[in-house]
């Protein structure tokens, strides 16, 4: 297999446009030949041979491997992407399609006065101090539908939305006393459940894309698709990084950024972890005992919905591993469309996780529905600004999001040291 025809294949071979399925078959064949590569490489450093040469191939197929697995997402994600409702087609509710019109008339030439109207009318929770109006409902959704595609965070964790600035969630850190008596023994009272709060904070992102007069003025473009493309991939950007690492002020906090622990030592409050075995390595010898550490680190109630998250140059290490029986633990998705696993469990690309250093806590492990909730302020607002950049039009697009840790027992990470 040509390894630099595979770096620069083009999207379309033929005339025929590259689907999913190509790209699923390709990836499995480039795995069979990064097996047998990587093989000969072990076999080499058995015999205390190593090739250079060998080992450059091993890491040519790796990166062709990525490349590959970020083809798929791409295409992926640009199926997943459903289409807002065409021009002509008829919205059922009268207050949406009012909305509707309403705002596009806006987008286009400024005119806010019926938006206005439709605003004080309704009252809305969503009100921003630095102005703008609302995007109708349908766009509101179709913007949470496409992050929730593109950023990896989102689509793992728990989404909840607000009509507020805070979520609190109550948790019991002492439950009530209870115990086993017989059927006719008397009862004593029992102690009462202590409740505390976590809070979740919604704060503020945007987004400005530009359009020109012309873009404006063409009655085909359709409005809402244009806005919805332009700030999906800004706030999924923004959105990643901030549920890894965010610290917290002015955006969410990132669960790499807890209080971390020695698993044996957990509490909660912070995020246990499980060593690698070396400083900013896995250890030289059985690299993956570490692994199964991690996945066993987490209880079996959260374990069987277990997710690796970890960036692509962890994964490019962890590939070449595998176990005593010889089978790598990474395996390539087992359909198209779908994802890569390791040990069985579905693997999860971000790519704010840090890379493999020294103390670093490059993976995570564990259940995200339960372990990390995101907060979204109902309302995405939008700001018209023909002012600022003539002869282009502005659009300052706000959304509210917020976002932490909500069970402390439900994500463990492996960091890079020796204990």
């Amino acid at each position: 297999m040509d390894f630099d025809i595979i770096q620069t294949a083009p999207e379309h071979k033929s005339g025929i446009a590259y689907t999913p399925r190509d790209g699923f078959d390709e990836l499995r064949a480039t795995f069979e030949e990064f097996k047998s590569a990587n093989d000969e490489r072990l076999g080499a450093l058995e015999r205390k041979r190593g090739d250079v040469l060998l080992e450059e191939k091993v890491d040519r197929i790796n990166a062709a491997l990525d490349l590959q697995t970020k083809r798929m997402d791409e295409l992926a994600l640009r199926q997943a992407r459903p289409a807002l409702e065409g021009r002509g087609k008829l919205v059922s509710d009268a207050a949406a399609r009012e909305h509707k019109s309403a705002f596009d008339a806006y987008v286009r030439s400024g005119e806010a006065t019926a938006l206005r109207a439709l605003e004080t009318k309704a009252m809305s929770a969503g009100s921003n101090a630095d102005g703008g109006y609302l995007v109708p409902t349908e766009l509101e959704h179709e913007i949470g539908r496409r992050l929730a595609a593109i950023s990896p965070i989102r689509a793992l964790a728990s989404v909840r939305e607000i009509s507020g600035g805070v979520y609190k969630k109550p948790f019991m850190t002492a439950g009530p006393a209870t115990g086993w008596v017989g059927e006719t023994d008397s009862r004593t009272q029992t102690t009462s459940p202590t409740l505390d709060a976590l809070s979740f904070p919604a704060m503020e992102l945007y987004a400005m894309p530009a359009a020109t007069a012309t873009l404006l003025d063409d009655a085909a473009v359709n409005i809402d698709e244009w806005i919805a493309s332009e700030v999906e991939l800004v706030f999924a950007v923004q959105e990643g990084a901030a549920f890894v690492n965010g610290d917290g002020s002015n955006k969410p906090k990132g669960f790499l950024q807890y209080t971390t622990v020695a698993n044996g030592s957990w509490s909660w409050g912070n995020l246990g972890y499980v060593a690698s075995g070396a400083a900013g390595a896995f250890a030289a010898s059985n690299p993956s005992d570490a692994l199964v550490d991690l996945i066993y680190a987490l209880k079996a109630g959260y374990r069987q919905n277990g997710v690796f998250v970890m960036n692509r140059k962890t994964q490019a290490l962890i590939r070449k591993f595998k176990d005593t029986g010889g089978a790598y633990l990474w395996q390539p998705p087992a359909q198209a469309g779908g994802r890569a696993s390791l040990m069985t469990f579905p693997l999860v690309e971000a790519e704010d996780m840090p890379d493999v250093g020294a103390n670093s806590l490059s993976i995570a492990f564990g259940d995200f529905r339960r372990g990390y909730l995101i907060v979204d302020r109902l309302g995405v607002r939008v700001l018209r600004d023909p002012y600022s950049a003539k002869p282009y039009v502005l659009f300052y697009t706000t959304k509210r999001v917020g976002g932490g840790v909500q069970d402390f027992d439900a994500i463990k990470l492996m960091k890079f040291a020796a204990s």
